[in-house]
């Protein structure tokens, strides 16, 4: 019998993780590790630097589980929906991801997802995910849902970490409109 409380008390504990949003570890004022990727815009391969992008402009870098996946597709198409709204602010919208990274030249320039409008970038093994604690825990090696928003100096200035895609174009909109004032 104890054994059963034991293993239900686990079972909830972990149905309240998956449900509740998890924090991201980099807090605003916290320096954004720098990094440089193999990404595609449009289904050409480049190299996108976090330092190059910064010197234009504020950085969105949001972290995705997969490509070609139902959340991500999501996703992907909401920050495409939104493309005019971050180019009015004068950011770059990056996505990062470790999982499917084979894929990421057709995603990025299927209309139904990226449709060509922003860069996805690889992050092999999750490298780049674990500098930024945005490491999926329930599958690692793959990226968690989680965007930053992150200044001209390089300082965070906002995270959000939700596995559900709903809200992280609101968020990262409305960190931006915060730093511009």
């Amino acid at each position: 019998m104890k054994h059963l409380l034991k293993l239900a008390a686990a079972a909830i504990a972990g149905t309240v993780m998956l449900a509740s949003p998890s924090l991201a570890a980099l807090k605003p004022g916290t320096q954004a590790p720098d990094f440089s990727a193999p990404a595609y815009l449009a289904g050409e391969p480049f190299t996108f630097k976090l330092a190059d992008a910064l010197k234009k402009g504020p950085v969105v870098v949001y972290f995705f589980p997969a490509a070609h996946t139902p959340g991500c597709n999501l996703e992907a198409a909401l920050f495409s929906q939104a493309i005019d709204k971050f180019k009015a602010r004068r950011a770059t919208v990056i996505g990062v991801t470790a999982g499917n990274i084979d894929e990421l030249a057709d995603f990025s320039k299927e209309t139904e997802h990226c449709g060509g409008k922003f860069p996805v970038a690889a992050d092999q093994g999750a490298k780049i995910a674990a500098q930024y604690d945005a490491v999926l825990q329930m599958k690692p090696g793959w990226s968690n849902r989680t965007s930053y928003v992150i200044a001209p100096s390089g300082k965070v200035v906002h995270a959000y970490s939700e596995l559900n895609p709903n809200r992280h174009v609101a968020e990262s909109l409305q960190a931006l409109d915060a730093l511009e004032k």
